[in-house]
């Protein structure tokens, strides 16, 4: 279960803050290999079901004032719905994709073209990366995952790229394989940017960095956490998250922000949730 707000802390005002994001219909979505723990290509998919999910998505984003943007699915990339993978964009540069599955591996370049299309400067990342599933920004720090996808040489090659501050974190639990997985950002700007975790999924150091840096952090437990609850998409009042994170729905309720629940249980049988299905466009500052 997700840990209550502290003992004391006043219940804070919330203020929405509209964004841009990129998302994929999941028109050839199906799971025909495993390269995530959740991927069984034994077990049968539904393709609509998939799309119904995902456009309930959609319009859950729409609703709350969010500008939401599409990039043309390409038939034998079924896993291009989840789109936070894409790439990482700040300050209107594109970090692209280099994915480490040769089954995922063209979805860079698509990704990539996109973005130079409408306005992005790309560059073409050299290190194993899979962008917003393992880079998330906190503030003026991005949070960097490593351990089962992305490398740590990408992650100064990110740094180099956009100037920021990366810290990196160290996942230990293959369930949880991309940062977005394991951590949401909650306050995505501002000084009183804040996060919510599942601690079991990272080692001690990168615990205690977490721990340092986000003390008002909203811990979650793996009841929440396995049905990828933290894989949610914040504009720092609105939580999309999924439906069955009834504990973290509660901590979230605790601390001022609305959760908005939905179920994707379709798209999780490829081991992606909200955040996966959603990477966020950062034009110039």
């Amino acid at each position: 279960m997700s840990l209550p707000a502290p003992a004391g802390s006043a219940v804070t005002e919330r203020k929405a803050v509209p964004r841009r994001l990129l998302m994929c219909r999941p028109e050839h979505f199906t799971v025909a290999y495993r390269i995530n723990p959740w991927m069984n290509p034994e077990d049968p998919t539904d393709t609509s079901v998939a799309l119904g999910q995902w456009q309930t998505l959609y319009d859950t984003y729409v609703a709350l004032g969010h500008d939401v943007e599409l990039i043309d699915p390409i038939a034998g990339l079924p896993d291009m719905v989840y789109a936070a993978n894409g790439g990482f964009t700040l300050d209107g540069v594109a970090y692209t994709a280099r994915f480490t599955h040769p089954e995922r591996q063209p979805e860079g370049p698509a990704y990539g073209d996109w973005f130079a299309a409408n306005g992005f400067r790309v560059h073409e990342a050299q290190r194993i990366n899979e962008g917003e599933g393992d880079f998330l920004l906190v503030g003026d720090v991005i949070l960097a995952g490593t351990g089962f996808r992305t490398s740590v040489e990408s992650h100064a090659e990110l740094a180099q790229v956009t100037g920021r501050e990366v810290v990196t974190l160290r996942l230990v639990d293959p369930r949880f394989y991309h940062l977005d997985t394991a951590l949401a950002v909650l306050d995505p700007t501002g000084a009183d940017a804040n996060i919510a975790y599942l601690p079991l999924a990272f080692d001690e150091a990168s615990r205690a960095e977490l721990g340092r840096r986000y003390p008002d952090a909203v811990e979650v437990g793996i009841e929440d956490a396995r049905w990828l609850g933290l894989n949610s998409i914040s504009d720092g009042r609105n939580v999309v998250i999924a439906s069955r994170a009834t504990g973290f729905e509660a901590s979230l309720r605790e601390r001022g922000y609305t959760p908005i629940g939905l179920d994707l249980a379709e798209l999780l049988l490829g081991g992606g949730g909200v955040k996966c299905c959603t990477l966020e466009l950062r034009g110039d500052r």
